[in-house]
């Protein structure tokens, strides 16, 4: 008995020595401890700063490079193609010969009408001869008058036959300058379509090479029907700049200006083709070429701009974070006007010179603390930075 008392005894000893040290442990100092914690790091962000700049308005259309002219060169007369002085893929001038038929038949055609002519005016020397003598006669009573009036007549027929050799000869002439083809406008020359020493058959269906002219070259691009009144608005005023773009690498190729709008609207597809002029001077567009075609209506003037990557989607609206001085960010709801190539121009709710952030948005809340750094190329920056799903508007 006296044995179990003691183990009941120590029992009690125990637990209030563990109860002491836990009170100790949860004293009023612990408590403090753990109601004050360290507040949260600031969350790192990218920034810039908005712009007050000039922003130029474009119409994006899908276009086709075309040559300025083109031709097919047929032959007009019929031999053998002895030469191509023009080679495959050669820049041409105006008047240099670009092929040549076998002229011998023409020139002896030639030769021969105007043997004719001299022939005939031979005949009809004499025969003007004869009738002077005629009348001189018949004058004196020695000759006919019915003689005079027949040898008249001959001289007559002999003049109209003179006049018919040098219809002889012109055509002659045509033809032996057909048998010399040569470039109607200066232009490329494209691949050889029949080979020389072939027999040419005059305006056969297939020609003997094709030029197309490509300084200046043309662009045909197509805008929906629901654009043609700023085209034309904007025509009133200017001539229209376009510019073409690589539609894979989206690289600018060359500058034109705008030529004009087709005379009617496509209603099957409910747009409308346009012309432009390029001086192409480099040879960046090439007939047949697909081009972006980007073509300047207006300009705003003073517009406010942000990377279109900074504007977010909120159930109220469009929205940025703007960074505070104090290194905290508050929500700006804003109003998008424009937007192209990744800038975005705001109508409402910034003024330009804010600091907003542009990466980093969806771990942010108004009154959050950032750590700032300054983004490299907002404009190029992925959408998908921010986890929420958030992105720019289209």
């Amino acid at each position: 008995m006296k044995r179990g008392r003691l183990w009941i005894v120590g029992i009690i000893v125990l637990v209030a020595v563990v109860g002491g040290g836990w009170h100790v442990m949860q004293g009023p100092g612990r408590s403090e401890a753990a109601t004050k914690a360290p507040p949260p790091p600031p969350i790192p962000v990218t920034v810039t700063s908005t712009k007050v700049q000039d922003v130029p308005v474009f119409l994006d259309g899908l276009g086709s490079v075309q040559a300025f002219n083109t031709v097919q060169i047929r032959a007009q007369v019929t031999g053998v193609l002895l030469a191509l002085p023009a080679h495959e893929g050669q820049e041409v001038h105006k008047g240099e010969v670009v092929a040549e038929i076998d002229p011998a038949p023409y020139k002896a055609s030639l030769d021969q009408a105007v043997a004719q002519r001299a022939e005939d005016e031979a005949t009809l020397q004499s025969a003007q001869l004869d009738l002077q003598r005629y009348a001189s006669l018949a004058k004196s009573s020695f000759a006919p008058v019915q003689q005079v009036d027949d040898q008249r007549a001959t001289v007559g027929k002999e003049t109209a036959a003179i006049e018919a050799d040098n219809a002889m000869i012109e055509t002659a002439q045509i033809n032996l300058g057909y048998a010399t083809i040569k470039a109607p406008f200066d232009g490329r020359v494209s691949l050889y379509q029949v080979d020389v020493g072939n027999l040419i058959q005059a305006n056969g269906t297939t020609g003997i090479i094709s030029i197309d002219q490509d300084k200046p070259i043309a662009v045909v691009f197509t805008l929906p029907e629901a654009q043609l009144p700023q085209v034309q608005d904007a025509r009133r005023e200017r001539t229209l700049p376009v510019i073409v773009t690589d539609s894979e690498t989206e690289k600018p190729l060359a500058s034109g200006t705008l030529m004009t709008p087709n005379n009617a609207i496509d209603t099957t597809t409910g747009t409308i083709s346009l012309k432009a002029k390029f001086a192409n001077d480099d040879d960046h567009l090439w007939p047949g070429q697909f081009v972006d075609a980007r073509l300047e209506v207006r300009t705003l003037h003073n517009a406010v701009t942000v990377p279109a990557i900074a504007v977010q989607h909120g159930p109220e609206g469009l929205y940025v974070f703007q960074v505070k001085p104090d290194d905290t960010v508050v929500q700006t709801p804003v109003e998008v006007g424009y937007q192209d190539n990744g800038m975005t121009v705001v109508t409402k709710g910034l003024q330009g010179n804010e600091t907003i952030v542009v990466s980093g948005q969806s771990r942010l809340a108004p009154g959050v603390k950032v750590k700032t750094s300054p983004a490299g190329n907002p404009s190029k920056a992925p959408a998908a930075e921010a986890s929420d799903g958030s992105a720019s508007p289209s």
